[in-house]
């Protein structure tokens, strides 16, 4: 979803608010969740999830188009980790949409055409 389709979402479920509040809104809550964690700070919203900000260190990658050893600087990262309650949540919408089959540990079907031998 696309923050245009959330306030999209939003304004749908809401006609009583005019469509520039809502996208006024959105972008409002997005910005102060940035202020919030450019200054370190964590986010949690209970049911939903956290956002933290994590330290990654520097290191050495490669360059997938030549190979090249390649300098990556530390940089400082935000991360969302699900809270419990959407993980239930999705889990319980994916494994309702699930064949008997795959169910059973979450490993696929075997290919019925597939020839063995």
């Amino acid at each position: 979803m696309t923050r245009r389709e959330l306030i999209e979402a939003i304004a749908t479920r809401r006609p009583n608010l005019p469509r520039r509040e809502v996208e006024h809104a959105v972008n409002e809550i997005f910005k102060a969740m940035v202020d919030v964690l450019r200054r370190g700070e964590r986010i949690e919203i209970r049911g939903f999830g956290s956002f933290v900000v994590k330290r990654r260190a520097a290191r050495v990658g490669l360059n997938p188009r030549t190979g090249a050893a390649v300098h990556v600087p530390a940089k400082w990262t935000p991360f969302f980790k699900a809270g419990k309650e959407i993980r239930e949540r999705v889990d319980a919408d994916h494994a309702a949409a699930e064949s008997p089959a795959t169910a059973c540990h979450g490993a696929p079907r075997a290919d019925p055409l597939r020839r063995v031998g």
